[in-house]
């Protein structure tokens, strides 16, 4: 955690509008003056407050807009960032061009990576070879709105929409579950105070502004989970009201609530599932204690028909997004699978790392090892799952109102919450969205971020906050009702202003140091600009990336004259620009400075000559992700100073003895006619056999014996495997990887993982059988 000084010109002008917005409010009170939207002085004459709410609700929402517009230029640099963001980006852009998966193109090396997924992965690479498509792992409820942004030429700016859109359903929810008793003259008052007040940390919320600036899905799931909770108690309250007594058919106010509350929870079922789960817990209680009561009100004879009708429209609008979900995932992994489950099964290990639950194996160690080997070494049990909450908890403290502290507004709202039948429903959800997310392992904490699993329930702990705050200015207008400040007009915009300050001090005291982080974070820039590739005069050709990030931010489904692809710094490159036309190609270089700082973008010519060597190399690394993997798994590991070709290599990993198989996919138009000759790297008791498997029939196999033990002997042995003839009309070819020792000890315990996520273990007992590279000779070019 970091606090102190502003060193941020953005941390400094908040903490200016702070100072401002106090001087401001010990000003009015002083002077007793107000403008006419503040006059409230609590007479017993009933007076409405919504036209004044709405129209400041909205001057809020446009402030919302405009910081999260800005922290877009300021705090993103002008792009997505983490990887996440960037995977969104790239299905965003696939599905405004029509796909939810699109068609995967040879060599596939060139357009597969992290967070993509072929769809025969859930058929274990069963789907005949040209068949296959790639799609990105991520549920596509964000990313579907997210392609109309794309369609308008503006993606960027569908997050400042959406954080307008936050603030004026915030301030909805707190109206609707606010007030005790909005007929009173005070219960009018309170109608009028805790929504705004809602809506107005919702706009000075630094956590909202990064998820409705970056490519993120949870500025949408936080509005879906607003809306349909809402939306459910307006149409309670329809279906309640005196002109409801007969029904007045499908189109009534009641069921068309009904029906927005079902269609924001199937998008939010669509964005986020398990913060559908949540949400459907929070809806019961919200509809059963509703049902309850009308139910008793109708008489012993005849329940309410009204109550059935929202739970049929409910059920209907959450048709659409559940249908998005379930196309996805059936384009996606080519069954009604889990998309993400699909892909950690073939790219992450150990074998079912990545599932919703408790147990022995869960936690990947390719995606997230740093964090499984520090705080699941004993599997995710209870006191696992506690401390990865409470992690998460920690982080989240900041997230609602820029401040540890603040926080404390949330929990004494919640507890004023749970005394009010008609608000209960606010006081918990924030727990049910704690509970949905305690059998994931991995707490997805980082800065600026915050406790992102829990960023969904934001809009719901503003109104709590908001009911705390204004509890607490009732309080001291009692207190201070003697000495006539209660009655001062300038009174309730003080304490509006006052409120204002709070979170404002909060983001330059405290938060403001995270986003910074999240500024300076992997370069402080997105890894991937189009003005760069147009500053540099490229108009056609292809353009290779390095990484992920910058690979999923410039990667288009549909043909452009400008396609970018990935790097490989091998025979899949040449491979890759044959199969384009052999067009002009350049290499996008993003290096980051050894100590940290800005990085440095160049835009170099690629030149891969008229004529393919004879002898060309297919790093292993470059294969990942495997096609398929059973009871072990293959990630990249860097092995710096061995005999591993380029420093890398594909390490093979068993789950348990016995044969542990891993099945990489070649590209079979280039290779047909050659001769290859696969090249391995073993320590220890690594040993295992390398099967050439050309349309799924074995044409060869070649053992692997352990390095003899040598006390001279290098850390890692590698040995290129004899060469062998491929058939002219091969279609699919494929090496399957099998190890077959366990990773043990001498004593015979199974050994932990390697040190770290990509750096292979090269010394001790563990033994080591890896897929160094590929020699090929003879190959056909793109004209063959």
């Amino acid at each position: 955690m970091r606090a102190g000084l502003p060193r941020d010109p953005a941390q400094w002008i908040a903490l200016a509008l702070s100072v401002a917005a106090l001087l401001a409010g010990a000003w009015l009170l002083r002077r007793g003056r107000s403008p006419a939207l503040a006059r409230a002085d609590p007479a017993p004459r009933p007076r409405s407050g919504a036209a004044p709410g709405l129209a400041l609700a909205a001057a809020l929402a446009i402030v919302a807009a405009l910081i999260s517009a800005a922290y877009v230029a300021v705090y993103l640099r002008g792009g997505p960032r983490i990887i996440d963001a960037t995977s969104y980006w790239l299905e965003a852009r696939a599905m405004a061009a029509g796909y939810l998966a699109w068609p995967l193109d040879e060599p596939a090396a060139s357009v597969l990576g992290r967070f993509l997924v072929r769809s025969d992965a859930a058929a274990g690479g069963a789907t005949p070879s040209g068949a296959e498509h790639v799609a990105v792992i991520f549920p596509p409820g964000y990313p579907a709105l997210l392609s109309l942004g794309f369609l308008a030429g503006a993606p960027l700016a569908v997050g400042p929409l959406l954080a307008a859109a936050l603030a004026l359903a915030t301030h909805d929810l707190a109206a609707r579950f606010a007030p005790e008793d909005p007929a009173a003259a005070r219960g009018a008052a309170r109608l009028r105070a805790v929504p705004v007040l809602a809506a107005l940390f919702s706009a000075l919320c630094a956590a909202l502004r990064y998820h409705t600036a970056d490519t993120m899905s949870h500025g949408l799931a936080a509005l879906c989970f607003t809306v349909a909770l809402a939306s459910a108690r307006r149409a309670l309250d329809e279906a309640r009201a005196p002109a409801a007594s007969a029904p007045r058919g499908p189109l009534d106010p009641a069921v068309r609530a009904a029906a927005l509350a079902g269609l924001a929870a199937g998008w939010l079922a669509a964005t986020r599932p398990p913060s559908a789960l949540a949400l459907a817990a929070a809806l019961l209680l919200v509809l059963l204690p509703g049902s309850a009561r009308a139910g008793a009100a109708a008489g012993p004879r005849e329940g309410d028909p009204r109550l059935g009708r929202l739970a049929v429209a409910l059920a209907i609008g959450a048709l659409p997004g559940l249908a998005l979900l379930a196309a996805h995932q059936r384009a996606a992994t080519g069954a009604f699978a889990s998309s993400q489950a699909a892909y950690y099964a073939v790219a992450d290990g150990p074998p079912g790392c990545f599932r919703y639950g408790f147990g022995a194996g869960v936690g990947c160690l390719g995606e997230h090892g740093d964090f499984v080997r520090h705080n699941l070494s004993e599997g995710y049990g209870f006191l696992a799952a506690a401390g990865t909450t409470l992690r998460r908890l920690k982080l989240h403290l900041v997230d609602a109102l820029n401040a540890e502290p603040l926080a404390l507004l949330v929990v004494a709202g919640a507890a004023i919450a749970l005394r009010r039948p008609r608000s209960r429903a606010l006081a918990v959800a924030p727990l049910f969205q704690i509970a949905a997310y305690a059998p994931f392992y991995f707490d997805g904490n980082y800065p600026g971020g915050g406790a992102r699993l829990f960023a969904d329930v934001l809009p719901i702990e503003h109104a709590l906050a908001a009911m705390a705050a204004v509890a607490i200015a009732e309080r001291a207008r009692a207190s201070s009702a003697a000495g006539g400040l209660a009655r001062r007009p300038g009174a309730p915009l003080a304490a509006a202003l006052v409120a204002a300050a709070l979170p404002l001090a909060g983001f330059a005291f405290r938060a403001g140091f995270d986003h910074a982080a999240l500024r300076d974070r992997e370069g402080g820039l997105p890894m991937f600009d189009p003005a760069a590739v147009a500053r540099a005069g490229v108009a056609r050709g292809l353009v290779f990336v390095d990484t992920d990030h910058g690979f999923n931010l410039g990667f288009d489904p549909a043909p452009r004259d400008v396609a970018v692809l990935r790097y490989r710094g091998d025979a899949l490159d040449r491979m890759a620009w044959e199969a384009r036309g052999r067009p002009p190609a350049y290499r996008y270089g993003f290096a980051i400075p050894d100590g940290g700082g800005l990085a440095s973008v160049s835009l170099a010519p690629l030149a891969f000559g008229a004529a393919a060597s004879p002898d060309a190399v297919i790093e292993g690394e470059s294969l990942w992700p495997p096609r398929a993997q059973r009871d072990a798994w293959a990630l990249p590991e860097h092995a710096g100073g061995t005999c591993a070709s380029g420093g890398r290599l594909l390490a093979v990993r068993a789950a348990a003895s016995g044969a542990a198989v891993v099945r990489v996919g070649l590209p079979a138009p280039w290779l047909r006619g050659a001769r290859i000759s696969p090249r391995v790297a073993i320590a220890g008791d690594g040993a295992g056999e390398v099967r050439l498997l050309v349309d799924g029939a074995l044409l060869h196999a070649w053992q692997v014996e352990p390095a003899a033990p040598s006390p001279s002997a290098p850390p890692l042995t590698c040995a290129e495997l004899p060469a062998h003839q491929l058939p002219e009309r091969a279609v699919e070819i494929e090496l399957s990887l099998e190890r077959r020792r366990p990773l043990t000890t001498a004593a015979g315990a199974e050994t932990s993982a390697p040190e770290g996520p990509g750096r292979a273990k090269t010394e001790g007992a563990e033994g080591i059988f890896a897929l160094d590279a590929i020699r090929v000779s003879g190959g056909n070019s793109v004209d063959r």
